[in-house]
């Protein structure tokens, strides 16, 4: 299993998928540090305590903008990452002479899966860290490392879910199919998030509210990455202890953080993780190549 999850990394070392990610979050880091700097007005000064408010309301601004693209850019690398873990293979005639070996499929599928996700993984830390070095630089907040280390590791919980239901799907279905099925998965389920958010703040006044209420829960359960990532913000912000005395959600308008996953929803989303990743042990099991 130890040589499957090395094979991996090197695997997804070469893979054009690698170079276009750190092409374009290259590409990003630049953008985003000239978006931060326009954000906190220039140069960081210290202040008055009546405007660290301001200067806190700022640097959430730049993070949630900045946390907007890191949940793509983690989500469809975990996803095309793993969209030809075992059909692509299969197809290729690579899995056939792998399994003839004397390896059992769980340890080959669970090498491939500690591959993927930890591979992911170190991506979304690196990319954590740099959010916050930037933000740091130009609003000079700093956030203590219980909250970091809170907050990274829900940003980071999503990986595990969202490779697990990749390689389930590419069971059964062919590269390409699988990484369109988990790109409209993964859309429909920031799309239904954010309709729940409008929901909540009333911004939405519609008729079938109870309809649309039940669908997008729905949505939800099948794919709660961006709820999981709302849960991550409100607890870098720490939105409820803050909730009695300002409401940082009105200096955040269209970004404002709603609809986060509560503690019963995380414990559903790593029974969810779990279940996944049992079923694709199950499959790859009884699955003829």
């Amino acid at each position: 299993m130890i040589a499957v999850w090395g094979l991996t990394w090197k695997e997804l070392i070469r893979k054009r998928v690698t170079l276009m990610t750190v092409t374009m979050t290259m590409l990003f880091w630049v953008a985003y540090w000239f978006l931060a700097g326009a954000i906190a007005g220039g140069e960081v000064h210290v202040v008055a305590s009546f405007s660290l408010l301001e200067h806190f309301a700022r640097s959430a601004m730049i993070l949630t903008l900045g946390f907007f693209f890191a949940a793509f850019a983690v989500a469809f690398l975990a996803i095309f990452s793993s969209v030809a873990a075992v059909t692509g293979e299969a197809e290729a005639g690579v899995l056939q002479s792998v399994l003839a070996r004397p390896i059992h499929r769980w340890q080959w599928y669970m090498g491939r899966w500690f591959g993927f996700v930890s591979y992911v993984a170190l991506y979304g830390t690196l990319l954590f860290a740099s959010l916050h070095l930037i933000c740091w630089m130009h609003t000079g907040v700093l956030f203590s490392f219980e909250v970091l280390i809170q907050s990274l590791g829900l940003f980071l919980s999503i990986i595990p879910l969202l490779v697990s239901l990749t390689m389930i799907g590419s069971c059964y279905i062919s590269p390409l199919g699988n990484g369109i099925w988990m790109t409209m998965l993964y859309g429909m389920g920031w799309l239904g998030n954010m309709i729940d958010r409008f929901m909540e703040s009333g911004r939405l006044q519609i008729s079938g509210l109870e309809t649309l209420e039940t669908l997008t829960g729905l949505i939800k359960l099948a794919m709660p990455a961006d709820a999981v990532q709302q849960r991550m913000l409100s607890e870098l912000f720490s939105i409820r202890e803050l909730s009695g005395f300002y409401d940082l959600n009105r200096e955040l308008s269209l970004f404002s953080i709603n609809g986060a996953a509560s503690n019963s929803f995380l414990l559903y989303c790593l029974f969810y993780t779990f279940i996944l990743l049992a079923g694709g042990l199950l499959i790859l099991r009884r699955k003829d190549f």
